[in-house]
């Protein structure tokens, strides 16, 4: 199973983190609904965070998220701003009533040495009975972009073909004979049983959604949530280039401020889209945006976010989009080469030169790490987004001075890419044990 539904892949959600924030949410709604379902009313709730997500939980909402989930919102719809109020009503008052089922602040453990199922990302929920008898217990693994696996079982939401049409990157070019990547995806989602006015109209709100995140954030100043003190800088950027032509480096400088903007609204846990996941939601949009400023249409950015699904799928399937399994090479890295592949596709590029986009841009962020600073996704997050933009713009340059032909294949890029999260220290992968994260002093 290889191709994820664009729906999946760009998840409207909330930030800091789709691993962290958006992917607890989701398991703890889960948990919950099922306990609702089999007709359970145990007494009493508790919350274990393992590895990552107890290493650098509080820093990315974790323990808000899970609670989020337990009262049944959903990240899609929820009130970004009440979530983090959550974990603070656990603390001041020391219980808290989730569904008729007691947790105390205690029963939110963090265990970051425990390892589950060999995922760095794990969180169990356990419910009891008044005498304590342990009613039902379930681990969830948050595998990045927001996706939730139950330990032992498969990936929630599903989101894929049964039957994808490929597999590689090769196999993707053996389909587009033609035709193209984003017509391919598009019949991918077709696949899925969706209609054409679904998937368009899906593809619309995805857009507006990382759009609206673009204005929200060159609006927004002051300090960042989580007492390292960064401060907004898209608002004053913004003011600096707005009024710059194209000539003069406006459009380029813009790209710069649009993906600063968007990742300052995930540090700041506003509304943004997994694309494919937080760390790295700033990329995609901000490429978009630039190429609209330039005279992008409606079809055309349907067709870029289509094209960077493709990819997106490709890298999620046969490596990693998770931080915390490949370190940031799996998120900038991957959103980079999606972006470059969707740009490329709009500037006119054939199949060959959207693959050789993509295998550019992810082959220069190969062993990147993921050490935020107080485990924060602010420094160095905000500004690598902004730099990955630019990659994924002279990828797609470089790429479309070519005709295609290129000594090293996405495929292998991919694969490359596998093996270095693998042989990565764990001090590198979103534990904030290694790196800036113990470099930069943070009080």
């Amino acid at each position: 199973m290889v191709y994820v539904s664009v729906m999946e892949l760009f998840s409207i959600g909330i930030g800091p983190s789709s691993s962290h924030t958006v992917g607890p949410m989701r398991a703890g709604k889960r948990f919950a609904d099922a306990l609702e379902s089999a007709a359970l009313s145990p007494d009493r709730l508790r919350v274990r965070l393992h590895g990552s997500l107890a290493a650098t939980g509080l820093g990315h909402g974790t323990p808000a998220a899970a609670l989020a989930g337990l009262y049944g919102w959903d990240p899609v719809t929820c009130d970004p701003v009440a979530v983090p109020v959550l974990w603070e009503r656990l603390a001041d008052e020391g219980e808290l009533n989730i569904r008729g089922m007691r947790l105390a602040y205690t029963d939110v453990v963090f265990e970051p040495r425990a390892r589950h199922y060999g995922h760095p990302n794990a969180l169990t929920f356990e419910a009891y009975d008044d005498d304590g008898t342990l009613v039902r217990a379930v681990t969830y693994l948050s595998i990045g972009g927001g996706f939730i696996q139950q330990a032992g079982g498969d990936e929630v939401p599903a989101g894929v073909a049964k039957e994808p049409s490929f597999s590689t990157a090769a196999g993707l070019l053996d389909l587009c004979h033609g035709t193209s990547i984003a017509e391919v995806a598009w019949s991918e989602e077709l696949a899925l049983g969706r209609s054409e006015d679904a998937v368009r109209a899906g593809l619309d709100a995805i857009w507006n959604a990382m759009n609206a995140s673009i204005e929200e954030g060159i609006r927004q100043e002051g300090p960042l949530p989580g007492g390292l003190g960064a401060q907004r800088r898209a608002k004053t950027s913004w003011e600096s280039v707005e009024g710059m032509h194209a000539f003069e480096g406006g459009a380029e400088q813009r790209l710069l401020v649009y993906a600063m903007a968007v990742n300052e609204q995930n540090a700041g846990g506003g509304r943004i889209v997994t694309a494919p996941t937080n760390g790295a939601a700033g990329v995609i949009p901000a490429v978009i945006r630039y190429a609209v400023d330039l005279g992008l249409g409606e079809d055309g950015i349907r067709g870029f976010l289509l094209t960077a699904t493709a990819i997106g799928s490709l890298i999620k399937a046969n490596a990693s989009i998770s931080g915390a399994e490949a370190g940031c090479q799996g998120e900038v890295g991957s959103a980079c080469a999606m972006a470059a592949a969707g740009l490329t596709s709009v500037w006119g590029g054939t199949p060959q030169q959207v693959e050789n986009a993509a295998e550019i841009a992810m082959e220069h962020h190969l062993g990147l790490t993921c050490d935020p600073v107080g485990g924060l996704v602010q420094i160095p997050c905000i500004e690598r987004n902004a730099v990955a933009a630019s990659t994924a713009l002279t990828a797609a340059r470089i790429s479309l001075m070519g005709d295609g032909i290129h000594m090293v294949s996405l495929d292998v890029v991919i694969e490359t890419m596998r093996q270095t999260g693998e042989d990565m220290s764990s001090r590198y992968k979103e534990t904030a044990e290694g790196g800036l994260a113990v470099n930069v002093p943070y009080c």
